[in-house]
């Protein structure tokens, strides 16, 4: 037990450059908090427990701002940076070196009594106020961008953003930072698209106009000669 919490410890450390030492860690990361509050909530939630579980729960999410259902599953080196409205689901599952930002939901979309919210392989960074819906799979090294919303399965390795969710990239190795600076944008990629289109067929157009006024042109001279030379013929002139 006291080594899964020093190895909690090291983990904020490893993901958060702002933490200085031990004693500040332990008192001023809610997510931190959170997390622990929930390892108590779950073994009592696994043990029958689960009035006494739900009261933990609420505890710790009225200090810390954290919402964590004892019933889900979460793996080792999980870090939530900042924490406040971060919602975990009651059959969400999260593997291994998972970092959530604030304002992150893991939520359920049904009110049947069955595995209803997301899955997150290991190494899965999902960046704030994303939302996931639904007993979606997010792949082990996936990245999910600030503010996505995610209601299908994301294959391991890829990078979404957007609302609704679309894949638009994958990193390889570990991931140690979502950087939301670097991640494209589908939506800015679409209008571009289009502008490239559009300039494109207003060039074709103004070929087809020019190509039309020259025709024409030739039309018009031919007929004037028919006209004239009808008129050089005809006997009243």
């Amino acid at each position: 037990m006291f080594g899964t919490l020093r190895e909690d410890i090291r983990t904020v450390f490893n993901k958060d450059p702002a933490a200085r030492n031990w004693v500040e860690v332990i008192c001023c990361y809610p997510g931190l908090q959170a997390l622990w509050s929930h390892r108590f909530a779950h073994f009592f939630w696994r043990h029958q427990l689960r009035l006494l579980a739900r009261i933990i729960s609420q505890n710790s999410r009225f200090f810390t701002g954290v919402e964590i259902h004892p019933g889900a599953k979460i793996g080792r080196r999980f870090f939530i940076d900042h924490g406040m409205g971060v919602v975990i689901g009651e059959t969400s599952e999260i593997g291994d070196d998972c970092l959530l930002y604030q304002g992150v939901v893991l939520g359920g979309t049904t009110f049947e009594k069955k595995k209803r919210h997301p899955t997150l392989g290991n190494n899965v960074v999902i960046g704030s106020a994303a939302i996931l819906l639904g007993p979606i799979t997010i792949g082990e090294g996936g990245r999910i961008g600030a503010n996505s919303v995610v209601v299908k399965s994301v294959p391991p390795g890829k990078t979404v953003v957007g609302v609704p969710g679309r894949i638009v990239g994958q990193k390889e190795g570990p991931i140690e930072a979502l950087e939301h600076g670097k991640l494209p944008d589908p939506i800015i990629d679409a209008i571009r698209r289009i502008i490239t289109e559009q300039a494109k067929l207003v060039e074709r157009i103004s070929k087809l106009e020019q190509t039309s006024e020259t025709a024409c042109s030739a039309e018009e001279a031919r007929l004037l000669e028919i006209v004239l030379g009808k008129s050089e013929d005809d006997p009243d002139n």
